[in-house]
């Protein structure tokens, strides 16, 4: 099994909005061979720093998903709600 960790700074005023899209996307992974589990999280002393903590069955069946209509659709409609270009990082 991959973890997949899918880091945001998201602009302060527009937390709501990019949380109410993700977990819609989140909601959609579900259909994705090899997926197993997906949580959104916040870091308490920076709310507006979210974290998409994944795991699937492969490196090889997330990346399936990277290059999906799904997640190529939920980056176009996010990335004006972000404060920079998100950071992804699997952990081994």
């Amino acid at each position: 099994m991959q973890t997949i960790g899918m880091n945001y700074d998201v602009k302060p005023e527009r937390v709501d909005e990019f949380v109410e899209y993700s977990l819609k996307v989140l909601e959609a992974m579900n259909g994705f061979d090899g997926h197993v589990e997906t949580r959104l999280y916040a870091d308490v002393t920076r709310p507006n720093s979210l974290m998409i903590y994944s795991n699937w069955e492969s490196v090889d069946q997330f990346n399936v998903f990277m290059r999906s209509a799904a997640y190529n659709q939920a980056i176009g409609e996010t990335s004006g709600m972000l404060e920079g270009i998100p950071s992804h990082k699997v952990y081994d």
